[in-house]
């Protein structure tokens, strides 16, 4: 199966043989000590270490529960009336249609999946980039990409990846992407990452964001034996990112690195609050390291003409210098 298909799910697999998932994940497990598969995402791919990447087609089939949830908990994080950009991914793209019901929304992107998602949401303004398609995952990369995200500054990006390590932080198997990750965080005041627990752990080629760079991970609820995503939830909270763990109701436990208290799920040692908005976290708690202070957006600018929708990300910005010199000739006037 997965030589015909590229991926396959733990789930398919225990379907089509019959079994529990439990049973499948150990032959995977052993399997891929073989050298005939490697685990990923809930699932299995063909062996090709730090440089191979699953298609969309592959992706999408892979942990559908688990992203539901995060997209779920991670909706309730943006608010009425904010400027955010997603990144590609079959996990944001389940992000953007509930971004859908969020009104006076503006959301930045180099995804065609999630501009699709929000095409028809008449309250959320989609801003697309520039660059050139890569068709494995409906992005826009390239430099073209990068050079309409200079000069943006939004308050939060969402974004996934292949892997997430406490010691490298996101990372993903694509060159371009990776390099369009970074751009997309250097415009965002907060950057949040959507992983489920099977990344956990997993390390790829290029990274994209480092650890220290993360605001917050939101993730699901990983299995009571996989200790291996348990202590990377933990090294995590350590170095004090806040971890939201989404339940399957698509609520959220929140957790934060530091000492006391009994631990959210997964994350021993750490302080956690129950509830869908406790996953915001809380600004200074023990163990939080202190973040540089970015300029947010104001108001969003009404631009005359602009078709609502879809519309370059170059209309975004200012003339250089033209609110200081109206401002000015207004005090003259006075």
């Amino acid at each position: 199966m997965v030589r015909a298909n590229g991926a396959v799910s733990l789930r398919e697999l225990a379907r089509v043989v019959q079994t529990s998932e439990v049973t499948v994940r150990r032959d995977v497990r052993a399997l891929e000590a073989e050298g005939l598969l490697d685990r990923r995402h809930g699932g299995a791919v063909l062996p090709g270490g730090f440089t191979r990447e699953s298609g969309f087609p592959q992706k999408s089939h892979l942990a559908t529960a688990e992203k539901t949830a995060i997209a779920d908990c991670a909706a309730g994080l943006v608010e009425e009336g904010e400027a955010i950009v997603v990144g590609a991914g079959t996990t944001t793209q389940e992000l953007a249609r509930r971004l859908a019901r969020v009104p006076g929304l503006t959301v930045v992107t180099n995804s065609l999946l999630v501009a699709q998602a929000l095409a028809h949401a008449n309250r959320v303004e989609v801003v697309m980039t520039g660059g050139t398609l890569r068709g494995s995952n409906y992005a826009l990369v390239g430099s073209g990409a990068e050079q309409s995200l200079q000069g943006l500054r939004v308050s939060k990006a969402f974004l996934s990846g292949a892997g997430l390590t406490a010691e490298r932080g996101l990372s993903t198997s694509n060159m371009l992407s990776a390099s369009v990750d970074r751009a997309l965080v250097q415009a965002a005041a907060e950057v949040v990452v959507l992983a489920d627990h099977s990344k956990l752990g997993t390390d790829t080629m290029f990274q994209t964001v480092p650890t220290d760079v993360i605001t917050r991970l939101v993730t699901d609820e990983a299995p009571a034996h996989d200790d291996r995503a348990a202590a990377e939830l933990q090294a995590l909270a350590d170095q004090g990112v806040e971890i939201a763990v989404a339940g399957a109701s698509g609520g959220a436990t929140n957790a934060q690195g530091g000492s006391g208290g009994p631990g959210a799920p997964g994350v021993p040692g750490a302080s956690g609050a129950s509830g869908a908005s406790g996953a915001s976290g809380g600004e200074g708690g023990p163990g939080r390291r202190q973040r540089r202070d970015v300029p947010l957006p104001g108001p969003r600018r009404q631009v005359p003409g602009a078709a609502a929708g879809l519309r370059s990300a170059g209309s975004l910005g200012e003339q250089p210098g033209g609110t200081e010199r109206a401002r000015v000739a207004d005090m003259r006037r006075r």
